[in-house]
C-alpha cells in the first residue's frame, strides 16, 4: 500500500517534469525540467518499487539510484554548457561565461586531443 503511493507520487513527478519540458522557453528553463525533477520521480518510484520486490530487486533499484545521482548532475552541467556555447544568450542579463573562451588556459576540451598543427 505504502509503496503504492510512492510509485503513484513518483508518476505525477514525473508528468509534471514532462510539462515543465514542453511547457518552458528556453533550453535553460528546459534542462532545469529534466535535471531535477525527473531523478526525484526516480528516486521516489524507485523507492515505491523497492517496497514490494525482493531483495534482490531493491538492491539494482539501489545501485541504478546511486548511478543516477552521481553521474546526473555532471550530464546536466555539460548539456547546458554545450546549450550556452551554441545558442544565442541575449536574454540572459549577466553572462559570467562570455569572455571564457578568450580567456588564457581556457582551451576546448578537443584541443586537449587534436593539435592544429601537424606533428609526425
Amino acid at each position: 500500500m505504502i509503496g503504492d503511493i510512492f510509485i503513484l507520487t513518483g508518476g505525477i513527478l514525473a508528468l509534471i517534469a514532462g510539462i515543465g519540458m514542453v511547457r518552458f522557453e528556453t533550453a535553460y528553463a528546459r534542462f532545469h525540467a529534466a535535471g531535477k525533477a525527473s531523478p526525484v520521480a526516480f528516486l521516489v518510484t524507485s523507492f515505491g518499487a523497492a517496497m514490494r520486490t525482493d531483495y534482490t530487486g531493491a538492491a539494482y533499484l539501489a545501485i541504478a539510484a546511486v548511478a543516477m545521482v552521481v553521474t546526473l548532475p555532471v550530464g546536466v552541467h555539460l548539456l547546458f554548457r554545450a546549450v550556452h556555447r551554441t545558442s544565442n544568450n541575449d536574454h540572459l542579463v549577466v553572462d559570467e561565461r562570455s569572455d571564457a573562451d578568450d580567456r588564457p588556459g581556457s582551451e576546448d576540451s578537443t584541443s586537449l586531443f587534436y593539435s592544429s598543427g601537424s606533428e609526425s
